[in-house]
């Protein structure tokens, strides 16, 4: 028997209400089909982020794998494909997934050789910003959701959001945000992006120092991938060098990105307001730092 851990199941109910209950009181099944179908043996705990069970497994000719178990949504559905692309080269390896179920085998990285535990934030900043040139190299494949697509949608709700923040300052800001991203939503991109390349979803490996995981693809200007790495460590002066830096390693135009990256915060305070809670004044400090910024 796997227990089933309290935290994931909580955030199952938080955020994905009765999917998630039945994504969790289905797990026990799920695992033990996925074993057996696999010739998998458990090797450890389970290990679990906000959405997703991670089991430590080995294979039938002993090689250390994990078996990734998730809720099939929009996002995960597209993580096996990026993968595939990807093949290894800058991400974890892809080892089998089940289509019908989002379940997915993948080598075995180090938990405990997190980019998070790496102290000098400025090589960890360039570390994502090296992941990212090489994994947004290549075009998305055809059906992969789009950019585009979800700037527009933003763009739609803007007015909405708007006369639900009372702050007059931050109101400005996010009326901003929009604002550069009606400037580039007509070029949206058609890279394969990793979306969510923070801190903990890079970790060493034998075969290379830093991998990527837990892609949640789309296709678009790298420009949309750059907010993670400034928001984690959170370092108010650091803001506009992280910018810089990352832009100059992907060779970035510094206006388009900024707008794009502007377009995250967009993002992210559309979902706050969706959910009834406070605009983040952290990530608002980001957004008026770099939109001030010209370099």
């Amino acid at each position: 028997m796997i227990d089933i851990p309290e935290e994931l199941a909580a955030s199952q109910e938080k955020f994905n209400g009765a999917v998630g209950r039945a994504f969790i009181s289905g797990l026990p099944q799920l695992i033990a089909e996925f074993l057996e179908r696999w010739e998998l043996t458990v090797d450890g705990r389970p290990m679990h982020g906000v959405s997703a069970l991670v089991l430590p497994v080995l294979r039938r000719d002993g090689t250390p794998a994990v078996l990734k178990l998730q809720v099939l949504d929009e996002e995960s559905e597209g993580e096996p494909v990026a993968l595939r692309i990807w093949n290894g080269d800058g991400a974890v390896r892809l080892l089998d997934h089940d289509q019908a179920t989002g379940t997915m085998l993948l080598e075995r990285l180090d938990p405990a050789r997190m980019l998070s535990y790496v102290p000098d934030t400025r090589e960890v900043v360039l570390v994502i910003a090296h992941l990212l040139a090489h994994l947004t190299a290549v075009p998305a494949p055809p059906g992969m959701r789009r950019l585009g697509d979800i700037a527009h949608a933003m763009l739609d709700q803007t007015p909405w959001a708007l006369d639900r923040i009372p702050d007059p300052e931050a109101r400005r800001l996010v009326a901003d945000c929009a604002a550069a991203v009606r400037e580039v939503v007509h070029e949206p991109g058609d890279r394969l992006l990793h979306w969510d390349l923070h801190y903990e979803n890079v970790l060493a490996a034998d075969r290379a120092p830093w991998l990527a995981i837990d892609p949640k693809p789309l296709a678009g200007d790298p420009g949309f991938d750059l907010w993670p790495a400034l928001d984690n460590r959170f370092d108010a002066d650091e803001i506009t060098w992280r910018f810089d830096a990352m832009t100059d390693v992907l060779g970035l135009d510094r206006a388009r990105t900024r707008a794009w990256t502007l377009g995250r915060l967009l993002q992210n305070s559309l979902w706050d307001i969706e959910d009834d809670r406070p605009l983040n004044p952290r990530q608002l400090e980001i957004a008026k730092r770099l939109r001030d910024h010209r370099s």
